[in-house]
């Protein structure tokens, strides 16, 4: 540790947190690209801890628009680490940086290479990490060049135990978006205009395919505890029931006219 602390950055790896008051902003606010400079550099430390500490770091810095076109030259090795080392802790660290990030073009081939990390992660048994991973996926859906990669991507066969209704509410509003993302992108016109294909394993095998039990899934979910829970699963039946190109009017979720289509 004792190469980072060198004078005037140690003020930056102090601020392990978000600042949580306009002095602590003004402090962080002062720093330059060189401490996020350095700060990143600590990305290639030996100590899985002081990985997670940079990780955080950048997060709360993140936060600075100054800063996040510099911090956004680190998506590539934030990516290596998370697809390279299984810590839950680095993953959820790793992941909360990259989803307050907008992510770069450039960042999309290495993003096509992790993609079965990622889904390792969304399927682990780590909640914070799960919630983290779904929400990137969710993001990286709406990317033209990469809804393929993420539905051609192999999963295990009880990928749709995600969507049980024992699952944490948190959970399992976020992958309720990201099936609803997923809906949306492959029922677009731009993406019909292909023929794909698919990996029998594959996450569009296991959410869309003829054999996929996602239909009973959904259903349980429209009477969740949570109602947030509750919406979002309608909002996934509408988005497999009502066409892309048709505007879908709150009426239509409300009176579940697609939903009883579904049923």
């Amino acid at each position: 540790m004792g190469k980072y602390t060198q004078r005037g950055t140690s003020r930056c790896w102090k601020m392990m947190d978000w600042p949580r008051d306009s002095a602590e902003l003004c402090k962080a606010s002062a720093c330059t690209n060189d401490d996020i400079t350095l700060v990143g550099s600590m990305l290639d430390d030996k100590d899985n801890s002081v990985k997670i500490q940079a990780l955080n770091t950048l997060k709360a810095f993140s936060g600075i628009r100054k800063f996040r076109l510099k911090i956004q030259e680190h998506s590539i090795k934030v990516l290596e680490l998370i697809s390279t080392i299984w810590d839950s802790q680095l993953h959820i660290a790793g992941l909360r940086l990259l989803n307050n990030l907008p992510l770069p073009d450039f960042a999309h081939p290495q993003l096509r290479r992790v993609m079965p990390a990622l889904m390792e992660i969304l399927q682990s048994d780590y909640i914070l990490a799960q919630v983290q991973a779904a929400r990137l996926l969710s993001n990286l859906a709406q990317k033209n060049d990469l809804l393929y990669d993420i539905l051609n991507c192999q999963v295990h066969s009880n990928f749709l135990n995600l969507f049980q209704s024992t699952q944490p509410g948190s959970l399992l509003l976020e992958v309720l978006v990201f099936a609803e993302r997923l809906s949306e992108g492959r029922s677009s016109p731009h993406y019909r205009a292909v023929k794909w294909h698919y990996n029998e394993q594959s996450v569009h095998e296991a959410v869309f395919g003829d054999d996929s039990r996602l239909a009973d899934r959904l259903l349980a979910l429209v009477i969740h505890p949570e109602e947030d829970v509750q919406i979002q699963a309608c909002k996934v039946i509408v988005s497999l029931q009502c066409p892309q190109d048709v505007e879908v009017w709150p009426s239509c979720l409300s009176s579940h006219s697609c939903f009883n289509n579904a049923e």
